[in-house]
């Protein structure tokens, strides 16, 4: 998403097609606070305007590409974007982790801050061991 030209990503463009699994989620592929898709995966809520997602989506992708995990990504920068108030959401970039459609671990933004490359290291480390739970 954020390989991309800023004005590509401002329109909406999905530029994660590229992934098979890696999709932009919208309010539609979720049901309440549940994810319609199965299995485990975990999701990246972020907006266009904010410089720490912008900055910190290419070294989420990067470690979800060689870890192998399915992810995808909500771009949430519409402030009437009920994923927002549905999730919690008051800082992003912000990840949740789902499980069968429910989520099960989350890791927030910090206020001015975002989130930080360790941030990334306990996703896939809550990643790994939930997708050899049941």
């Amino acid at each position: 998403m954020f390989g991309v030209s800023y004005d590509r990503l401002k329109v909406g463009t999905n530029v994660l097609a590229a992934w098979w699994w890696k999709t932009e989620l919208k309010p539609d592929d979720f049901a309440g606070e549940s994810l319609k898709n199965k299995g485990t995966q975990a999701v990246l809520f972020v907006a266009s305007w904010c410089s720490f997602c912008r900055r910190f989506y290419p070294m989420f992708q990067a470690a979800a590409k060689k870890s192998g995990f399915p992810w995808a990504s909500v771009d949430i920068s519409d402030d009437d974007n009920p994923l927002w108030e549905t999730f919690s959401i008051e800082v992003v970039p912000t990840i949740i982790i789902f499980k069968e459609g429910k989520a099960v671990f989350r890791t927030d933004g910090v206020f001015g801050r975002g989130l930080s490359e360790k941030a990334i290291e306990e996703t896939m480390d809550r990643m790994k061991l939930l997708s050899t739970t049941s």
